[in-house]
């Protein structure tokens, strides 16, 4: 339920234009497109979850990738390089699962994998719009302990030493935390 939830953040987001996109790329209709989407999203968010429990460089990455998210935006002059938006370390955690998602996703659908690659592509810059407006929305709805601990802990080891503080924000951006 809440990884639909997710889901359907991601749908809007893509918007009608990006989505009768992704339709004509597959070669379906609208209802297809969002099932695809929703296929992708969800072993997308599933991989980004795996890999963040995972011990390792690996789970550090995706931990720091989250924590950066969890951040507030940079303000004035900083924000001419791109910013959050711009991608940073979550862009590249996505496009690395990108290419076990698209295989996974072909193979559960029968999509080709390049096509599958294709709309991974298109969705990148949904989802990073996504969790920043998810992590934006969990700092300002009194979940606190996690951006407070990720913000002053700009090291890598620094973002999974915090416990469950920084598991609890990922589960909240990507819909399946506690409150």
């Amino acid at each position: 339920m809440s990884e639909s939830s997710f889901q359907d953040d991601v749908l809007g987001e893509l918007g009608p234009d990006r989505l009768t996109e992704i339709a004509s790329l597959l070669g379906t209709d609208e209802n297809g497109a969002k099932e695809t989407v929703a296929t992708t999203v969800g072993a997308m968010t599933g991989g980004l979850q795996q890999r963040a429990a995972d011990g390792g460089d690996e789970g550090n990455e995706v931990r720091q990738a989250f924590a950066e998210v969890a951040e507030p935006p940079l303000q004035g002059v900083a924000t001419l390089g791109g910013g959050l938006l711009g991608g940073g370390l979550m862009a590249g955690v996505l496009a690395k699962v990108s290419k076990p998602v698209a295989a996974a996703v072909s193979k559960k659908t029968g999509i080709p994998a390049p096509t599958v690659a294709r709309v991974i592509e298109l969705l990148i810059p949904v989802l990073l719009a996504v969790f920043a407006k998810r992590a934006a929305d969990t700092g300002s709805t009194g979940s606190t302990a996690a951006p407070g601990n990720t913000a002053s802990g700009t090291t890598p080891g620094a973002a999974p030493a915090s416990g469950g503080g920084l598991g609890d924000l990922l589960g909240q951006i990507l819909g399946g935390g506690k409150k």
